[in-house]
């Protein structure tokens, strides 16, 4: 009889940065020791990092204390082995003995020798190990792995098949399977992604061959599209293998992640089926699906180069203003931009030395007529909307500035204004964001070598109505006016219109005009 072992607040960490509600951690135990779940895995072990990452990033032993005693289940923790070696073992696990049942480890193919020496010493500390090795459909292109699974027989209790990219078939389970088999005795486990929607079929396929553990996840919730349900693994149990199921329980713990759900809305979409179909990377699609700074098109254009090899699908005359402009007006697409765009274009008309930049098209509507030389951001999809605002582009009489080459988004071009666009040579005030609205804007006022930079339309958000993609975006945006400020040494950013941005120094339009 195959086990099954729930990893909801592991992989699940990937959207909240591994903290969780108190009180939703306990409806997820209660509910697990109603359920036929025999593992729980509720995070990670690490050594410290320097960015932040939750208390289920470091499963601190406080926790497992309060857990073990709520749990019925065997309960497990992972480590990943690019960030811990066989020396760390020690440190991380004997403080959790008696706490935890098994340590699973994270491993990449190419490192599956130095992770025997790591298994080795969770083994001596007396742990279940469980190795899970990803990127299941590229295994036949590392040489020589298969072969080396022989290593495994008396360190390793489970050897997990990860279908790290969620593209592999149930024919393609099935032969892995064999191949493994040929070379270990040891208990198999298959943990799947759902990109193409087969977590389910895949699972199934592995249980009907033999596998010994499947992983699952409540509402699938877990990096990029997700994972198996664990509520429909159950239900499927209950009805094909009669499989008693407490349905009260399931639709407690169901209920508990559902806000998770419609706050972070994972799952699969065009993006990721792409990247699933061709074993491409989840890690940089959900960056960009999360943060809905590109459209599917967009993220589906850059997949392709992947897959393609491709750095970029064009390349565009460096941006070379004609003439220096002392005063930059940064346009953004923010309500403000609206409410006050009399006072602003009033602005305009009184320093005939400025000139506009739209950040986003968005608003550019309000200020074509103006006798000022105008410059659009084309950030990813944002030609689409420069199509929409300006229709047959009769009165459009702006140039469009892109990114530096290569451009991993693939930014799309209106033919319109194709021979008036240009692409910045490179972002020089900042190297850890190149591709952003906001920073193209940036690039573009030091290019026109500009004395005053003025915005309007950054309106930013009150504390108590943001999300965490609009925290994302503000965070990103001050570092982003900071690094500015720091690099250009005397300019100071002005907004012009209400924001709540902590940088920006707040002037009024009406005082001004």
């Amino acid at each position: 009889m195959f086990k099954i072992l729930d990893c909801t607040l592991r992989d699940g960490g990937y959207y909240t940065n591994w903290d969780f509600d108190k009180e939703l951690v306990n409806t997820y135990i209660k509910a697990l020791n109603h359920l036929p779940v025999d593992y729980i895995e509720l995070g990670y072990r690490s050594a410290p990092m320097k960015e932040y990452f939750g208390k289920y990033f470091y499963c601190p032993v406080y926790e497992l204390q309060e857990l073990r005693k709520l749990s019925n289940k065997k309960l497990v923790i992972i480590l990943n082995e690019k960030d811990v070696m066989a020396n760390d073992a020690a440190e991380l696990l004997q403080p959790i003995k008696g706490l935890v049942d098994m340590v699973r480890v994270a491993i990449d193919p190419q490192n599956f020798n130095r992770a025997l020496l790591l298994a080795a010493e969770i083994k001596k500390l007396g742990f279940e190990v469980g190795f899970n090795v990803m990127y299941m459909s590229k295994w036949k292109q590392y040489a020589g792995f298969i072969d080396s699974l022989s290593q495994l027989d008396g360190l390793v209790d489970y050897f997990y098949m990860v279908d790290s990219y969620g593209g592999v078939y149930p024919d393609d389970v099935k032969e892995t399977m064999g191949l493994v088999r040929a070379k270990t005795k040891c208990k198999l486990g298959f943990h799947g992604h759902n990109n193409l929607e087969l977590a389910l079929i895949n699972s199934l396929t592995a249980i009907e061959n033999g596998a010994d553990m499947i992983d699952a996840t409540i509402l699938g919730m877990g990096r990029g599209a997700g994972n198996l349900k664990t509520e429909l693994l159950l239900s499927v149990l209950n009805s094909k293998y009669k499989w008693d199921i407490d349905f009260n329980a399931i639709g407690n713990v169901v209920d508990g992640f559902k806000k998770l759900l419609d706050q972070h809305q994972w799952g699969t979409n065009v993006p990721y089926m792409i990247s699933g179909s061709n074993s491409l990377p989840q890690k940089d699609v959900m960056d960009w699906v999360t943060t809905r700074l590109y459209s599917f098109n967009s993220i589906i254009r850059a997949l392709q180069n992947q897959k393609n090899k491709v750095k970029d699908n064009e390349q565009f005359p460096v941006f070379k203003p004609k003439a220096s402009c002392n005063k930059v007006l940064i346009i953004g697409g923010g309500p403000n931009a609206v409410e006050h765009s009399q006072a602003i274009s009033q602005f305009i008309k009184e320093n005939a030395d400025l000139c506009i930049i739209h950040a986003s098209s968005k608003n550019a509507s309000l200020y074509v007529n103006l006798p000022v030389q105008q410059y659009f951001c084309l950030v990813g999809s944002e030609g689409h909307r420069l199509e929409k605002v300006f229709n047959d582009f009769g009165q459009f009489h702006g140039e469009c500035v892109l990114p530096p080459y290569p451009r991993k988004m693939g930014t799309y071009v209106p033919a319109s204004v194709r021979d008036r666009s240009f692409e910045i040579e490179k972002i020089d005030f900042t190297d850890k964001i190149t591709d952003s609205h906001t920073v193209l804007a940036l690039q573009i006022a030091i290019a026109l070598e500009a004395k005053k930079v003025y915005m309007v339309g950054y309106d930013g958000y009150h504390d108590a109505d943001i999300n965490e993609i609009q925290r994302t975006l503000v965070d990103e945006n001050e570092y982003l006016f900071n690094e500015f400020e720091k690099y250009t040494g005397v300019l100071q950013l002005n907004a012009l219109t209400p924001s709540t941005y902590k940088t920006l120094k707040v002037t009024s339009i009406y005082s001004i005009i």
